[in-house]
């Protein structure tokens, strides 16, 4: 199949970087009065003793979940192997670092929506949600080696899980759903001698050469799974790492009543991605599962509803016990950055927390040293400064990291702007002016091939306007996440909006788009609940935007733009919806560090 008709990679090679060995001397081994080979530490990090990788342990299991997510009327049985030190069988006990994956087994060909149709409003008939069509056969059922050669050597178990309905797992997807998360945490469980598993030969199999303690990282889709399982308070989960990772699967597939896509992947939903997953043998026995997902999921209003609650992990963030080192690209736009924002802030009021914010998009990975400590301090108990660093590390725009004391940066304040009328150059000025003033309107008609960038070079205020602050005297730190408060009124009952927060370099070109939120007028008090749109009537909305921690440099403008369609992320009407904004009641907050003095001082 074809990369662009699913979203979420399986990435967790790309945090299995190998590790370098801290210089300076090392010991022979961690403790040798018994003749055997226990874990050693140096600086803080577990080292890479345990490298006879021939004499490893290899086995599988399936541990037996609390949920019959398929409706055989049997427990689901959920697939794992572990790949261990031969010491394990003498006596050495050693934790656990596990992965889990619907993508193991492979995906099969999907087929996303179509995207290219008019918006509904109540009263409208609703547009059919398409057949399910498998498009290829399965591929073999595979467990991965990822993780191994850098774990293993240095004294952690590594696991892999097939999560629920993919490969030798039972079950069905529920893509985000409870029975998802308590399929990983039954192997969870029986790691903490808390549930049963078995062989291929149905005999019983115990986890009797492990401390217990489990840590859980991967990218994607298997770095959501962590933050779904830690949002159950399983025990005996003590430190994750989710990389790229959806703490909220509505706001992976919505915005605020808005349907919108994951970066570069339009027209996905639930309903595709199960498609893409199910990959276990059964090829029946789903698909009831599915049916039901892609009649909840309803992509016709986009309502919020408690299909989507069911996949909200942010909920029960105060349920989690397991310390959380939050790893995302600023620039990723699959999983957008708000996802790891909301889940970092939730998370850091209960539990150990680090962020490492990078510059690059979807994947990527925490700094070495770093991520060895922290699995180190929390799974072997082992003092280092894994708690009392500085709780945020930031790649900045020139490649270097940089830490901080928190996210976003202390001293980060909101500034609030408005944009005045655009003049013969279709751009308005973005400034600090208070008070409302006399009012200021301008109307401006939707193109559904438009992106936010695209508008910005047009140098045209015909579907789109584009406030710019004055060319910057120094530099200028945002960090957080940028706000709108519109006042607006439409010339129909349907529109998309569309905010975007961007840097134009003094050529007049886009340097960098920094932010981009996404809002349904229709869902303007609720996101649960359309309200209709009456054409000429003045509305008021709040948009909230993706977060960022970025630095203007100087010469550069802050650009602020808003627009209907996005070519990228929303659906795409037939041109023409008109769209009228007071600019005189439209403000956007954008958080700086400094606050507005920092911004004042930067545009004299």
């Amino acid at each position: 199949m074809q990369r662009q008709t699913f979203s979420l990679l399986a990435g967790g090679t790309a945090v299995a970087l190998a590790l370098a060995v801290t210089a300076g001397p090392q010991p022979t081994a961690g403790a040798v009065d018994d003749g055997v080979q226990h874990p050693v530490f140096v600086d803080g990090q577990a080292q890479p003793v345990y490298t006879d990788s021939a004499s490893w342990i290899r086995e599988e299991g399936w541990a037996i979940a609390d949920v019959d997510s398929d409706g055989d009327g049997a427990p689901d049985r959920i697939h794992f192997d572990i790949t261990r030190p031969a010491e394990t069988e003498e006596g050495v006990k050693l934790p656990v670092l596990m992965e889990a994956s619907p993508y193991y087994a492979g995906g099969n060909d999907v087929v996303n929506h179509d995207v290219h149709h008019e918006l509904w409003e109540p009263g409208k008939p609703g547009r059919p949600d398409r057949d399910w069509v498998r498009r290829s056969d399965v591929g073999p059922s595979i467990i991965s080696n990822s993780m191994v050669n850098t774990w293993v050597p240095r004294g952690f178990a590594v696991m892999h899980v097939e999560s629920v309905g993919t490969g030798e797992s039972e079950g069905c997807p529920t893509i985000g759903g409870p029975e998802e998360t308590a399929a990983v945490k039954a192997v969870i469980d029986w790691v903490g001698g808390r549930a049963r598993a078995v062989d291929a030969d149905g005999a019983p199999l115990r986890a009797d050469w492990t401390t217990t303690q489990v840590g859980m990282m991967g990218t994607s889709y298997n770095g959501t799974l962590p933050n779904a399982v830690a949002s159950t308070g399983v025990p005996n989960l003590k430190a994750i790492v989710p990389v790229s990772a959806i703490d909220n699967w509505y706001d992976y597939y919505r915005a605020d009543g808005a349907v919108v896509a994951p970066g570069g992947y339009q027209g996905e939903d639930e309903d595709v991605l199960f498609d893409y997953v199910y990959t276990r043998a059964d090829r029946e026995i789903c698909k009831p599962v599915r049916a039901q997902i892609a009649r909840d999921q309803d992509r016709t209003t986009g309502d919020h509803s408690s299909f989507w609650s069911k996949r909200n992990y942010l909920k029960d963030a105060r349920k989690v016990r397991a310390a959380v080192f939050v790893v995302h690209g600023l620039q990723d736009n699959n999983v957008k950055t708000r996802q790891a924002a909301e889940w970092y802030a939730a998370v850091s009021r209960r539990v150990p927390h680090r962020i490492y914010w990078h510059q690059g998009g979807h994947g990527g990975a925490a700094p070495a040293t770093d991520l060895n400590k922290w699995f180190t301090h929390f799974l072997f108990d082992v003092d280092n400064d894994a708690e009392t660093a500085p709780h945020a590390i930031i790649e900045r725009e020139d490649g270097n990291d940089v830490t901080y004391a928190d996210w976003p940066v202390p001293g980060s304040g909101d500034v609030v702007l408005r944009g005045s009328a655009p003049g013969d150059d279709a751009t308005g000025d973005l400034s600090t002016v208070r008070g409302h003033g006399r009012s200021s309107y301008a109307t401006f008609s939707d193109i559904p091939t438009q992106t936010v960038e695209d508008l910005v070079e047009s140098g045209s205020s015909e579907h789109g306007l584009v406030f710019t602050s004055a060319p910057l005297t120094g530099s200028l730190h945002l960090s957080g996440t940028p706000t709108a408060e519109l006042r607006f009124s439409l010339g129909q009952g349907a529109a998309n909006v569309t905010v975007g927060v961007v840097d134009i370099a003094p050529d007049g070109s886009v340097a960098r788009v920094i932010s981009e939120g996404w809002r349904d007028p229709q869902n303007r008090r609720r996101i649960d609940r359309t309200l209709r749109v009456r054409p000429g009537q003045a509305y008021a909305m709040d948009v909230t935007l993706q977060a960022n921690d970025y630095v203007f440099a100087p010469g550069h403008r802050v650009g602020v733009v808003v627009m209907q369609s996005e070519l990228d992320y929303t659906i795409l009407p037939p041109a023409g919806n008109e769209l009228t904004l007071d600019m005189s009641r439209t403000t956007f907050g954008l958080p700086f560090v400094g606050g507005p003095e920092a911004f004042l001082d930067a545009t004299r």
